[in-house]
């Protein structure tokens, strides 16, 4: 596809894997350094000297336990910043996928939530990321995709899978949340359906509104937990179920973050594969980004 990218929030786990899926391609990559979503000016000349065809917009504030006590300035990033990303792009005509999360649903559902669930937060990360699902959507009606993630990990950045790469040298026994279900996305595989997303709705082929770019199939953390241990050799067995209670937080996590996919089906996109499958691919880059960190 013609036309340049855009990647804000570049210098991030998801970020990276973005660009990095992006390579051979016209590609401003933007970290926090070289642009702050807060900064309206900021956002406006960066997008009109870009002049993408299509932004992704990685950036945001993901410290959910941090925001319960820093609200404000989170709904800056993450609903103010989407904001400013939004009125640059419909100023330019650019298109803007805009990466948002399952903390928008209340959690408590049974069968996987559709694109057209209503919202319904219980943190105050939920609500920040659901301002800014709103902003894109107000400003850009037929060129802002939000794309809903979740339970993300990466070579890019410290995640869950990574931790249990590092404990399972280092204890014997792991007890970990069995009462918390969602769907493990490795950040390489969430990076090639962004972009995919953007050349299908640059062919018109994938109309705007909300995606969720989550794996397939669904686990607890236990059981992500436990084949982090298969894969590396390690008996799950070590792997202990525990409740959630057990590691009482301040913004309490969503007992139920499975997504449905059907948008991809009708855009005539795959979603993404089964969760195992893609641990069981990431985990060498994922080890050695733990060995490098390690030896650091």
């Amino acid at each position: 596809m013609s036309g340049s990218w855009l990647v804000t929030g570049a210098g991030g786990m998801l970020g990276r894997d973005v660009v990095a899926r992006l390579a051979g391609r016209p590609t401003h990559a933007a970290d926090r350094s070289a642009l702050d979503l807060t900064d309206a000016a900021a956002v406006r000349d960066a997008v009109a000297a870009a002049r993408p065809a299509v932004v992704v917009n990685c950036a945001a504030w993901t410290a959910v336990d941090d925001a319960e006590t820093r609200e404000p300035q989170a709904l800056r990033i993450n609903g103010g910043g989407a904001e400013h990303l939004a009125r640059a792009c419909a100023e330019t005509g650019a298109l803007l996928l805009h990466v948002s999360t399952d903390y928008v649903f209340a959690g408590d559902a049974t069968t996987p939530y559709p694109e057209s669930a209503p919202p319904g937060p219980r943190t105050a990360y939920g609500r920040t990321k659901l301002a800014g699902e709103r902003a894109v959507r107000a400003l850009l009606p037929h060129s802002g995709h939000v794309v809903r993630t979740a339970w993300l990990y990466g070579a890019g950045g410290a995640n869950f899978v990574r931790t249990m790469i590092r404990l399972e040298s280092a204890r014997e026994h792991l007890d970990v949340v069995d009462d918390q279900r969602g769907q493990p996305t490795w950040t390489a595989d969430l990076a090639d359906r962004l972009v995919r997303l953007g050349e299908a709705a640059l062919a018109g082929a994938a109309p705007a509104g909300y995606w969720h770019g989550t794996s397939s199939g669904h686990g607890t953390w236990c059981e992500l937990a436990r084949e982090t241990f298969r894969l590396l050799g390690a008996d799950p067995a070590r792997v202990r179920p525990t409740t959630s209670a057990a590691f009482a937080r301040p913004a309490p996590r969503p007992a139920y973050s499975v997504l449905g996919h059907d948008r991809w089906r009708e855009a005539g996109l795959a979603p993404i594969r089964h969760w195992r499958a893609a641990l069981a691919e990431a985990m060498p880059a994922l080890l050695a980004a733990e060995r490098a960190g390690s030896a650091a």
